[in-house]
């Protein structure tokens, strides 16, 4: 009992200071007010953040009175003032909070955890959507292209940033300062987003190797062993790996602005580079071949027969060009890479051999291109048709068998 009525009390304390900074209109105090909303919030323990997420979806909407009667003044009268009214009504008090929230030192990053933990929630409680609508909502205004930082990461950058790739990298994992100076090494770049208020937490990174042709297997790009190559000398820009860092962030687009901002630094950096693509994973394929045809389930890709190796290959072919979700391509990475402009270009057979290759895609990576002429256009088609543009070789593949 005793311990409820502390937990309760922490959520009460929290609530009271964000009523109080709410309504407090000095900007020097109120600085002061929201560090300590920041430090209470960060003091709680589960149960006290669950308390206190209660509070902020019941005690901070809309005064539904309020809506409806400015709702009942603006369809009688529509005006200017009306409908001024009618937008104050709707606005939440929870995004004035958390706009007040953030004057604090810290106060961003304690936004961003402060959503972590709710998207935790969401599916046990939708009563609490509302409180993450009002996050997104500011969150894609001050996490937009404006306030990005585009920075390239090498050895000579601060170990603080450093530790936080090998920490946050989730397509390939990163093994040690051994592995990862060899991603950062003359034949690789690395470049990441930064904002001002996260001067040393990484966005968004993303990893390529400066290559003569086009790469179909990850294994020679991420070998700490492999030789380092001359980069003056590469034609290729193999994009293997982009990781979104800040799981507060979900829903807030970075890559499609760094993918293309990456081209172009490096085409001005290397003149001789010709090809953009990427060595992607598919990672629903296997999910969905075995929820086709249960014999999927018995394959081992590894020692697979080249009947099978044909079979598999026009069955990828066949989810990344037709396999939909609400309309759009199944495979989350296709609709990533195809939304930004790219193109399919290749499939490639055991280019990820690792056992977390083979439990998605049987081993299976996708070459994606990017070419600067084509991505207004692609994204043009994709975002009005959901079409998906491929090679010839591609579609070819993805036909049903006569």
């Amino acid at each position: 009992m005793f311990l409820r009525k502390r937990q309760s009390k922490g959520a009460d304390d929290l609530t009271s200071l964000c009523r109080t900074l709410l309504s407090h209109r000095g900007d020097v105090s109120g600085a002061r007010l929201a560090t300590e909303v920041v430090r209470t919030w960060q003091s709680l323990d589960a149960a006290g953040r669950e308390s206190f997420f209660d509070r902020l979806a019941t005690e901070f909407t809309p005064d539904a009175t309020a809506v409806a009667a400015a709702v009942d003044a603006y369809q009688k009268h529509p005006a200017p003032a009306t409908l001024m009214r009618l937008q104050r009504a709707v606005d939440s008090p929870r995004q004035e909070l958390f706009r007040r929230w953030n004057i604090a030192g810290g106060g961003t990053a304690a936004l961003i955890e402060l959503r972590r933990r709710l998207l935790q929630t969401l599916k046990a409680h939708p009563e609490r959507a509302g409180i993450d609508t009002d996050l997104i909502h500011l969150f894609r205004s001050w996490f937009n292209r404006g306030f990005l930082v585009l920075q390239r990461i090498d050895w000579h950058t601060p170990a603080v940033v450093l530790e936080r790739l090998i920490e946050y990298e989730a397509v390939h994992q990163i093994q040690g300062w051994r592995d990862l100076r060899r991603r950062l090494d003359a034949d690789r770049r690395c470049f990441a987003f930064f904002h001002p208020a996260l001067p040393d937490e990484p966005l968004i990174f993303i990893e390529a190797a400066l290559t003569t042709g086009m790469s179909d297997a990850v294994q020679p790009l991420i070998d700490p062993e492999s030789p380092v190559g001359d980069p003056a000398r590469a034609d290729t820009a193999i994009f293997y790996s982009i990781t979104n860092c800040q799981k507060g962030l979900r829903g807030v687009s970075f890559g499609n602005v760094l993918i293309k901002q990456v081209v172009e630094d490096l085409g001005r950096e290397f003149p001789r580079l010709r090809t953009f693509a990427t060595l992607s994973p598919i990672p629903g394929f296997r999910a969905w071949a075995e929820a086709q045809n249960a014999r999927w389930t018995q394959v081992d890709a590894a020692t697979a027969t080249a009947a099978v190796k044909l079979e598999l290959t026009m069955l990828c072919a066949q989810y990344l060009m037709h396999a939909r979700r609400d309309n759009e391509p199944a495979d989350s990475v296709a609709r990533f890479h195809l939304a930004n402009g790219a193109s399919l270009d290749r499939l490639n057979w055991m280019a990820d051999p690792s056992p977390n290759g083979l439990q998605r895609s049987f081993g299976f990576m996708a070459n994606y291109i990017y070419r600067p002429e084509d991505l207004e256009h692609n994204h043009e088609i994709f975002a009005r048709e959901s079409r998906v543009i491929a090679s010839r070789a591609i579609e070819k593949l993805a036909r049903p068998a006569a």
